[in-house]
């Protein structure tokens, strides 16, 4: 089976979660790093660099999701895609610096853009995980 009909039996609802969590993960990643001076309480040791690479970590998790993907093992790789959602919830520990009262209004935007899209994805992969293992034969792990 080739890869690109593999990778075309990738359900939509996933692509689109996909892309949706990818793209407000970098925003509120980049949005971090360009204003990580404007963020309350950040630790110092926190610096714009740390922040993209801590992204290119989150982003890297997906990858390997469409990596496994592609290898046919569907099951792992939706609940490596559950894992890259849930990462998504980390942002929100922003709020144990600081209040949400004390970010801006970009600030919460990008932060809840990218939990609400990560928690989404990540209830969808769980899904479709507990779905094809339900509904899968063995050949299917």
């Amino acid at each position: 089976m080739s890869a690109a009909s593999v990778a075309s039996k990738f359900p939509d609802h996933l692509w689109w979660l996909v892309a949706l969590y990818s793209v407000a993960s970098l925003v509120h990643f980049s949005h971090n790093a360009e204003y990580i001076a404007l963020y309350p309480n950040m630790p110092t040791w926190i610096s714009r660099e740390t922040v993209y690479v801590a992204w290119l970590g989150v982003a890297a998790v997906g990858l390997v999701s469409g990596v496994l993907w592609m290898l046919g093992w569907r099951r792992l790789a939706a609940c490596v895609l559950a894992l890259y959602g849930a990462l998504g919830l980390d942002g929100l520990a922003h709020y144990t610096l600081a209040l949400c009262s004390e970010h801006s209004f970009a600030m919460n935007l990008t932060i809840w853009s990218e939990a609400l899209m990560g928690l989404a994805l990540a209830g969808a992969s769980f899904w479709h995980a507990c779905r094809t293992r339900f509904t899968a034969g063995c050949a299917d792990i």
